[in-house]
């Protein structure tokens, strides 16, 4: 029982597996991409814009962006310079991943359909024996009677 549960604990799961496979970069730009695809990160995005804006128009002796705010326009050009192929290299990992996985997934069912066929073969076969012996007992009880 305690090497079973010593096998258990060292199985590892796809998911697991494929992390350990990954660099830096790409857990870097999976981690970015997920980042930016959250509403958090457009709330917090929101916030600094509105804030950046109001600081700019009503700013009292300092503009440092005025009307019609080109640094703003030019922080966002570059963040999405960046922004664009981060989240499109974690979209072709994702491909990757799910290619593998449906891979995985396949070779797990033509397992599973091979120990499926060997079962049906045993069944199959103990099936026929029994009625082998049901056959002999009732030839047996057959010639009983005849005799």
């Amino acid at each position: 029982m305690s090497q079973k549960k010593e096998h258990d604990v060292n199985i590892k799961t796809w998911h697991e597996s494929h992390e350990e496979t990954l660099k830096f970069g790409q857990k870097l730009a999976d981690s970015v991409a997920q980042g930016m695809g959250s509403w958090k990160f457009i709330i917090i995005q929101t916030v600094i814009v509105a804030i950046w804006m109001i600081l700019n128009v009503v700013a009292f002796c300092y503009h440092w962006d005025v009307y019609p705010f080109i640094l703003l326009n030019l922080v966002f050009s570059t963040q999405a310079a960046y922004a664009a192929p981060i989240i499109m290299m974690a979209q072709n990992r994702q491909s990757d991943r799910d290619r593998a996985q449906a891979m995985a997934d396949y070779q797990t069912n033509v397992e599973a359909k091979k120990e499926i066929e060997a079962l049906q073969t045993k069944l199959n076969s103990i099936e026929i024996e029994k009625l082998d012996k049901i056959i002999n007992l009732l030839e047996e009880m057959k010639a009983g009677k005849q005799a």
